[in-house]
């Protein structure tokens, strides 16, 4: 019986011809959701045929990702679909592979760096203040629009319009120093 290659290494999975996966690193049955799973953790498996001792892994990922599909987790554009399929025999074909290797690596490294950028900004930081202020001025709208009890009219919106304007010149300044932020992590 194999095993997996130690405690972070690759986990061997079974298929049985009933199509029941058997893990050999917990000697239990399990179901395409844990190998999902176990793909989302970062956890290494190959599986392979019981019988034949084929690899299956691609097939079995790529049935993974049809069931995603149809639960309504769709990330494949149909027009994606297409493309992808109209590559099938074209000369180009070889190279889609690492093409496609190549974009999702730099799509993980760019959500990774965006993470980063993220983590704390809504807590004290720049976001936070942007947040604070875009909630005053929606409560100072709707009070500017509510009539008063007893059928009074709310009081008209203030003549003056520069409070509102520097609001809005302070806010474009911080978006674009955080734009500039973001510019400097990525780049």
């Amino acid at each position: 019986m194999a095993k997996s290659s130690g405690g972070s290494g690759t986990v061997i999975i079974k298929k049985y011809a009933n199509r029941r996966l058997y893990n050999t690193e917990t000697s239990s049955y399990i179901t395409l959701e844990h190998l999902a799973a176990m793909t989302r953790e970062g956890r290494d498996f190959k599986v392979i045929d019981a019988k034949s001792e084929d690899d299956i892994t691609h097939n079995v990922l790529t049935q993974i990702i049809m069931e995603e599909e149809t639960r309504g987790q769709t990330m494949l554009p149909v027009s994606f679909l297409r493309q992808l399929i109209s590559l099938y025999g074209d000369s180009m074909q070889s190279m889609v592979p690492q093409y496609l290797e190549a974009s999702m690596d730099a799509f993980r490294r760019n959500q990774m760096q965006f993470r980063t950028a993220m983590e704390g900004a809504f807590t004290g930081g720049p976001f936070a203040e942007l947040a604070k202020r875009n909630i005053e001025m929606f409560e100072a709208a709707t009070k500017a629009f509510k009539p008063k009890l007893g059928g009074a009219e709310a009081p008209a919106a203030p003549a003056a319009h520069q409070p509102v304007e520097d609001e809005v010149a302070a806010l474009k300044d911080q978006l674009a120093g955080l734009q500039a932020k973001i510019d400097k992590l990525s780049g």
